[in-house]
């Protein structure tokens, strides 16, 4: 079994000023999975700017300091869970246009979390559709926090990714950006920038700046630590280009491809 991210930075136009698909890379996914043959997958889609305009503009997560406070929080919450939904809709769609049976499981149906972790998950029913050779798709979400000083958290795809492969120990986990992997130092500013073809640790990085890309969900560095903390369990993971036609097929079908480990130090 595979687990399977896709960025949401590949999949919609994340720096969009209104939630906004990107139809071209998504179909061409799409199609990249249908081909590989591979169907034992669980595949987690980011929320780009379908879910962190809303969840930044209403500061969900942050403490709760008034009950004026909390019902604007509450309209923040159910405008983000709404719109991330429209793109998890969208996601099946394409998949299913290539005859991919994939089944929408919204996280915020079976996910709690305790100050921004998920503390419970009832995975039976991602089990039982793998079971039945369906695709689960998952994504990055709005749920429910136990801390009432919140009371309302973002669980984002990669934490997701974390919790399910500890839960579920996958053979591999490919996690689909639009770059190669990561570099010494960010390539879309310098030049010169090195693809890392292993990760063990973040002193493994001299910069951090193509890691610093802000989001509710801390961006690339939040990435990295929740990926390193899988590879200290002995998960390793890979990070790859999607935005690169014909990459994810190969990756899919086992073929070593241009990316970074990240791997146990």
């Amino acid at each position: 079994m595979i687990i399977l991210k896709l960025g949401g930075s590949v999949i919609t136009r994340k720096d969009a000023t209104k939630p906004t698909l990107d139809p071209v890379n998504l179909d061409r996914i799409a199609q990249e999975i249908a081909r590989s043959g591979n169907r034992k997958l669980i595949i987690i889609h980011g929320a780009g700017s379908f879910g962190h305009l809303h969840a930044r503009k209403y500061e969900i997560g942050s403490p709760i300091t008034t009950p004026e406070e909390l019902e604007r929080k509450k309209m923040g919450f159910t405008l983000t869970q709404n719109s991330v939904k429209n793109l998890n809709h969208f996601v099946c769609h394409y998949l299913l246009n290539y005859e991919i049976p994939a089944v929408a499981v919204p996280p915020s149906s079976f996910i709690i979390t305790e100050n921004k972790r998920i503390k419970s998950a009832n995975l039976e029913i991602v089990e039982k559709y793998l079971e039945m050779g369906l695709v689960p798709v998952l994504y990055g979400d709005v749920v429910m926090d136990t801390d009432e000083s919140i009371q309302m958290a973002v669980v984002s795809g990669d934490q997701l990714v974390n919790y399910l492969s500890k839960e579920l120990q996958p053979e591999r986990i490919i996690l689909g950006s639009d770059v190669d992997g990561i570099y010494d130092s960010d390539p879309k500013t310098h030049s010169q920038a090195q693809l890392l073809e292993e990760v063990k640790s973040m002193e493994d990085l001299k910069f951090l700046e193509g890691a610093r890309t802000v989001d509710v969900t801390g961006g690339m560095a939040g990435k990295l630590t929740e990926l390193l903390e899988l590879a200290g369990k002995g998960i390793e993971s890979e990070l790859i280009n999607v935005g690169c036609e014909g990459l994810l097929e190969s990756a899919l079908k086992g073929e070593k491809v241009r990316g970074t480990i990240i791997s146990k130090q």
